[in-house]
């Protein structure tokens, strides 16, 4: 058992000229003071206290020389022309050393630290102390230093050594045994003059001119408990059941590929004459293309008078035969059309009340298939320039935390923050694994699909069918690729949580919800969707909107006024656009205001003049509904002003993805068309997971917007193997929900494969 002693002084005089010096002289150290002592604060606003209390250095007796008696000489001076007079108490403390799992109870001030000592015991490695109090205020500081004399127990250094933390109700700080060759450490509770770090006012008994107040009462009650952490075997368990978890779906998805190639994959022997299917799921035909196709009939028709009176499906012209897809002549991009008709053709046919998909599917399939690929090879690049700084920035981060020893920098969970390396909170990085694991096999599972494609292709000439939904995969390679990204960079974002680098945590969420917006548009609107260097292009403004929002969005409300307008505008464009499919251009006369003069004066012709029915009633329903959604977010965020802004971002875009997919869904059963088992196993299956992942996503663990000492006041601990907490749970049903989500958007037309493109209606 240690000794400690501890000193009490007291002086009545209030001369901050001649104070009281008291110096304390031990074996290894000294230890010295002045009464009135002095603390400042902001604004050079000083704390003067009469009453100080200090606990000596102690002296642990060694085996070579066993318990010995410690000489301690107490120096009390003063330079006072005139006798000052003071009270000295030195006592014995009882219960210096703290024991494990047994709770202490205590009473510091600014003027009266507290610090206490602990050693480890033989089976523990590591241990959280958790630090407790009944009252939000005083603002205090809880500390872990070496055993070396002095000790740092003031306001102005107890930054100078060890790892410590701010605190208002709640803190925990883990420390594990190699940090420490002594197998010991202090644990050093100081109280701030100012709450201030801690989220609180100034008080107001110095409002005004007065810069100096005396004995200010800041006692404050606290509770400390020291409790081992897990056992390294909890760590190979957790990574068992991540990855283990996760390797499931894989299971999962070659069964469902096993069970596929069963049923479908071999292909069924049908007479001469009649159509088949193929592995894939494409139409194929048995009869042949001749150069002497009658005439009256398309290139490429099949011929199916003797079922369906006479009728005749048109395509255009094709380019070389299955197995040249890669050909090098083909051009990635082009900006000609490979359509037969002139511009003024396509404005007749995009802009028929009824269309269906032959009319929006005309291009060469080569040269659209090539135009999506780009998706696929710019996100490489983009997650490739974007990740590596982002890595660089987080690694400084956990360094400077490291070294310093201030974990107010990161706002972790600390009641569940387990350490591995040099990584403070290792289950935060570990259960994004999701992410990499599911993006992954949904490359996979695209793959597979893409080369059965490919395959059909080359056994049956399907470049002159035109059944099912054209097969372009480069936007889902994008999505698959995004959402690994996702698990990199937000597992990048919870090496050192903070309000600087959250945006690292939702660019690709961003990605992900517009790709997705995207690949449902261009579904049934193959020929007129965005380019991948225009959706890019969008992209990045977003981010960049995102990072102005992180550093004027809090209190500057003329930033929102220019957001929302942007925001609002940017809705009423696209809205056009997608209403007239592309075929509102910004040309002629009116240039000068293009697209909004032209959209005042279609509502002023249609809506006000005329009271007509509008052209496209479906299409006019779903856009309406999405400006009212979109101005609302517009009306909310000018009127409350969220500080999580890139949240805000993205909950306009998840609420925009949402809104879209429910009136395809809708649109596709009012179509007559059918939903297979697989796509409504994934549609329940993501609703289900994404229900409870929300559930976990809204028990805050910790929050950037306060400071970190009320952060530390929504710290809960693990609930999942010891090791995960709730956020670690929203990683992983988030991976799982957005995997299934992407599977909904993968398979939601397989039953349109036997289906010809000009009985798909485009909705």
């Amino acid at each position: 058992q240690v000794d400690a002693v501890r000193v009490y002084v007291n002086s009545s005089s209030e001369n901050l000229q001649y104070p009281v010096l008291f110096v304390v002289r031990q074996q290894k150290g000294v230890l010295s003071w002045q009464v009135p002592l002095i603390f400042r604060g902001l604004y050079q606003r000083t704390y003067n206290y009469q009453e100080v209390s200090r606990t000596l250095c102690p002296s642990e007796p060694t085996p070579e020389t066993g318990p010995s008696d410690q000489i301690i000489f107490v120096d009390v001076s003063s330079m006072a022309p005139f006798n000052i007079a003071y009270e000295l108490l030195v006592t014995r403390l009882e219960n210096f050393q703290l024991e494990t799992n047994k709770a202490f109870n205590f009473t510091a001030s600014p003027s009266q630290p507290q610090y206490f000592l602990y050693k480890f015991p033989q089976d523990v490695d590591s241990v959280i102390i958790k630090v407790v109090s009944d009252a939000v205020y005083p603002c205090s500081v809880v500390s872990v230093q070496d055993i070396v004399c002095p000790v740092y127990d003031l306001d102005h250094n107890v930054e100078f050594n060890g790892v410590y933390q701010s605190m208002t109700k709640q803190a925990a700080i883990t420390v594990q045994r190699k940090d420490f060759p002594g197998e010991q450490f202090f644990v050093v509770f100081v109280i701030k003059p100012e709450d201030y770090a801690c989220g609180g006012s100034v008080p107001s008994s110095i409002h005004g001119n007065v810069n100096r107040t005396w004995n200010l009462q800041r006692m404050k009650n606290l509770q400390v408990t020291i409790v081992p952490s897990i056992k390294k075997s909890v760590y190979v368990q957790a990574m068992f059941f991540s990855f283990l978890s996760f390797l499931s779906f894989y299971l999962g998805s070659v069964v469902v590929a096993f069970v596929h190639y069963i049923s479908t994959d071999m292909k069924l022997t049908v007479p001469f004459g009649s159509v088949s299917i193929a592995g894939s799921g494409i139409m194929t035909s048995s009869h042949p293309i001749t150069a002497s196709t009658p005439e009256g009939s398309s290139y490429g028709a099949i011929d199916e008078s003797g079922s369906s009176g006479g009728h005749q499906l048109s395509s255009p012209e094709r380019g070389p035969p299955a197995g040249s897809d890669t050909d090098s002549s083909v051009e990635e991009e082009s900006d000609f059309d490979t359509m037969p008709e002139i511009e003024s053709d396509k404005n007749v046919i995009r802009t028929k009340v009824f269309l269906y998909l032959s009319d929006l599917s005309r291009k060469d399939r080569r040269i659209v298939s090539k135009k999506y690929k780009i998706y696929f090879w710019n996100i490489i690049t983009i997650a490739v320039f974007y990740a590596l700084p982002v890595i660089q920035l987080v690694i400084t981060y956990q360094t400077v935390v490291n070294v310093t020893g201030n974990q107010d920098i990161c706002y972790y969970n600390f009641l569940c923050a387990h350490p591995l390396g040099v990584l403070s909170a290792f289950n935060n990085i570990l259960s994004n694994v999701g992410h990499m694991l599911l993006g992954f096999l949904f490359l996979l599972i695209v793959l597979r699909r893409d080369i059965l494609h490919r395959r059909a292709m080359e056994m049956k000439d399907v470049y002159t069918l035109d059944y099912g939904i054209p097969k372009h995969f480069g936007l889902f390679y994008a999505m698959g690729i995004a959402l690994m990204m996702e698990g990199v960079l937000s597992a990048c974002y919870h090496v050192c949580p903070n309000y600087s680098n959250f945006q690292f945590d939702t660019s690709f969420m961003y990605m992900i919800a517009g790709l997705c917006m995207l690949k449902l548009y261009q579904t049934r609107h193959p020929d007129i969707n965005a380019s991948a260097y225009s959706a890019y292009a969008s992209f990045a403004v977003v981010i960049c909107l995102a990072v102005l929002g992180v550093v004027f969005g809090k209190n500057d409300m003329w930033f929102w006024v220019i957001f929302s307008m942007i925001h609002v505008l940017a809705s009423l464009a696209l809205s056009t656009q997608i209403y007239y499919m592309g075929r509102f251009k910004i040309d002629g006369p009116d240039s000068d205001l293009g697209i909004f003069r032209r959209a005042a004066m279609v509502l002023y012709t249609d809506c006000i003049q005329q009271c007509s029915r509008p052209m496209y009633m479906d299409r006019m329903v779903l856009l309406i509904v999405g400006n009212l959604v979109n101005w609302s977010f517009a009306i909310f965020g000018l009127v409350y002003r969220p500080r999580d802004f890139a949240s805000y971002i993205l909950g306009i875009f998840i609420c925009n993805l949402l809104l879209y997919l429910a009136f395809y869904i809708i649109m596709k059963l009012r179509s007559s068309e059918k939903l297979l088992p697989i796509p409504l196993f994934c549609i329940v299956a993501t609703a289900v997971v994404w229900a409870a992942a929300l559930y976990f996503f809204f028990q805050t663990l910790s929050s950037w917007e306060e400071t970190p000492a009320e952060s530390r006041e929504k710290n809960r601990p693990c609930i999942l193997l010891g090791f995960f907490d709730d956020h670690d749970i929203w990683h992983f049903l988030s991976a799982a929900a957005l995997f299934f989500s992407f599977l909904v958007l993968l398979t939601l037309d397989d039953d349109l494969d036997a289906v010809r493109r000009d009985k798909i209606p485009v909705f």
